[in-house]
């Protein structure tokens, strides 16, 4: 099967949850032909088509890097979606620990 053939069969969104019912079968010839085609719509900087990818095949690495840009472009919701789905424990607490101090400072205003 070729790439362009397994991306046509991605939802938009991707697979926020990827299990045995909603997983394509790859294989790793096919993992490694989408992580490199996830790689070139990131380096593009289209970087939805490069997060449903790594959706998809789970693709730790590519869902970090996501998680780093999102975070720079000051979209924390969507940068720790990514970190959580990685999963990259140590960033997500971090953001965590950083969500409660903003609630905090919130309860403090008031």
């Amino acid at each position: 099967m070729k790439s362009k053939d397994i991306l046509a069969g991605i939802p938009k969104e991707g697979f926020l949850k990827v299990n045995r019912e909603t997983a394509p079968e790859l294989s790793d010839q096919e993992r490694v032909a989408l992580i490199r085609k996830g790689n070139e719509f990131f380096n593009k900087k289209e970087y939805e088509l490069a997060k449903r990818i790594f959706l998809t095949v789970g693709y730790t690495d590519g869902l970090v890097r996501l998680g780093d840009y999102y975070y720079d472009q000051k979209m924390p919701l969507e940068a720790f979606r990514m970190y959580k789905v990685a999963p990259y424990k140590k960033r997500v607490e971090q953001m965590i620990e950083e969500m409660a101090g903003i609630i905090k400072k919130w309860l403090k205003e008031e």
